[in-house]
């Protein structure tokens, strides 16, 4: 009966009541958390849809940590639905100084590597080293890269013989900004013609809790954070936490957060410990090798290339390997040493530390991405140790409400409906509900034919109004590790081959 068309109407009428049949979609919105510049639209702590880079740089300022972020997410994520929360920096701008030296008398090409940017200088012959300085100061502040749309993470002046840098925000992320002088196939004109100095370092780390708070209750599935320092990543988890956060009963919004990390490979996994939770996840660089993309990058890369099977729950996307991806708009470490080796990787997984490798191409690829998760009751509990893992319970858990509220929203509840009245609901259809939501999802749960006696719906002892049921959940396993046996034969024969199983 159409629950709009009362039951007592006497007067003629022919009428139809239109309501929806339900249709389930998911959704898997990825916000940014980053500094934005005061040029930029939005304001500090507050957040924005960002559809393309332009939106980018309107938004949070030209060559803005939230601009490389949004840059690097959507090379990956070209169809993502992408958010950017403004963190409002605190601190000291980092300042450094570039002097130039004694100019080779033919000139040259120079380049200079800044954050993965390379600025390039046509020196003339016979120039000075502060005509030099001035044309490398003027080059750093015009470099705009038209191909991804990317400025430079600093600003620059210049005095005589000596280019000074600022970074565009405050705060010790600044530390790990990388200036290098690359080796051409040519002669770099810049090779030994400076030397760097850190004149005042930059100081500050930033709250999240601004920007968390501007979230409000709309839903963000993946949420990326530029700071991963531990006051930040305890506001996170307890943003994300199951007794009063994002996936306890009040909220049931979700979402998981990512955070990058730069250090050595004991500290890393020394940290990645310390944080037993399955809301975090840390994607790291390894400190020493030459890393030329920030931090802040380096994860809204990785993130952004992965985001779009985290919400694949209808095409089972969501329960991939993920291992082989190749991540754009990253720089491999320049020491080959760095590159994580499997004993290297296998140690750092079971740290709850996630991992890549690097192809024969120099590509930064995906090997695994994991929570911190490590125990539950003081017991080893690995289930929500894989990424894959949270979005599928993500996924579920919000099939499960859907089907749930088109079938049995504003419905009476009774023990049984012998008359099958539309008003009446009962435990046994939902538990049929239920049942048929599991077998809906074979790419994200399994067993669903052996299910059914195991979920049970009743009607609460000291609730009349509430319905208690248990759900357990089987969820589809990704293939990470194939381990085959290989017999070889001089001679392949029939009995051989059988006697070899």
């Amino acid at each position: 009966m159409a629950s709009n068309i009362p039951a007592n109407l006497t007067a003629p009428l022919f009428t139809f009541d239109v309501q929806s049949g339900g249709n389930f979609e998911a959704e898997n919105r990825l916000i940014l958390l980053g500094h934005g510049l005061a040029a930029g639209l939005l304001a500090a702590d507050g957040i924005a849809l960002c559809n393309t880079k332009e939106d980018a740089r309107r938004l949070a300022g030209v060559g803005s940590m939230l601009e490389s972020m949004f840059i690097a997410t959507r090379r990956n994520a070209p169809a993502q639905e992408i958010w950017i929360g403004r963190v409002a920096d605190t601190g000291t701008a980092e300042i450094r100084t570039i002097t130039v030296g004694a100019v080779p008398a033919a000139g040259g090409q120079g380049v200079l590597q800044i954050a993965g940017e390379s600025i390039s200088v046509e020196i003339p012959a016979g120039a000075t080293a502060n005509a030099v300085a001035a044309s490398l100061s003027a080059a750093i502040n015009a470099y705009y890269n038209r191909f991804t749309g990317r400025s430079l993470p600093f600003t620059a002046t210049v005095t005589t013989n000596v280019v000074t840098i600022t970074a565009r925000h405050k705060g010790t992320y600044a530390t790990g900004l990388d200036i290098f002088v690359p080796v051409l196939d040519s002669a770099n004109a810049f090779t030994g013609l400076f030397t760097f100095a850190t004149t005042t370092p930059g100081a500050g780390t930033p709250s999240l809790a601004n920007v968390l708070a501007a979230m409000n209750d709309d839903a963000f599935e993946v949420i990326v954070s530029a700071f991963g320092d531990a006051t930040n990543l305890a506001l996170l988890d307890a943003f994300l936490g199951p007794v009063s956060g994002r996936w306890s009963y009040a909220q049931q919004l979700y979402g998981h957060a990512f955070y990058p990390k730069t250090d050595t490979t004991a500290n890393l996994a020394t940290f990645a410990l310390a944080r037993d939770t399955w809301h975090l996840t840390m994607v790291p660089e390894l400190a020493g090798g030459g890393n030329g993309t920030p931090e802040y990058q380096w994860v809204a890369a990785f993130v952004g290339r992965i985001a779009p099977w985290l919400g694949g729950g209808a095409n089972g996307d969501v329960s991939r390997n993920q291992s082989g991806l190749v991540v754009l708009d990253v720089l491999a470490p320049r020491d080959r040493n760095y590159w994580m080796d499997y004993g290297t990787r296998d140690s750092m997984l079971k740290s709850g530390v996630s991992t890549w490798s690097v192809n024969r191409n120099g590509e930064v690829m995906i090997d695994k991405i994991i929570t911190h998760q490590q125990t539950t009751n003081g017991a080893p509990d690995t289930t929500f140790r894989d990424i894959q893992a949270v979005y599928q319970v993500t996924y579920a858990l919000k099939k499960f409400r859907a089907d749930l509220a088109y079938e049995h929203s504003n419905k009476a509840l009774a023990q049984d409906n012998p008359s099958n009245l539309d008003a009446i609901t009962t435990p046994k259809d939902i538990r049929a509900t239920l049942f048929h939501s599991y077998q809906s999802m074979p790419g994200v749960l399994k067993n669903s034919t052996s299910v059914l006696p195991y979920i049970v719906v009743s009607i609460d002892q000291d609730n009349p109004n509430r319905v208690n049921a248990q759900l357990p959940m089987d969820r589809v396993n990704a293939l990470d590790i194939f381990a085959g046996l290989a017999n070889v034969y001089s001679q392949f024969t029939t009995s051989a081959a059988t006697a070899s199983l």
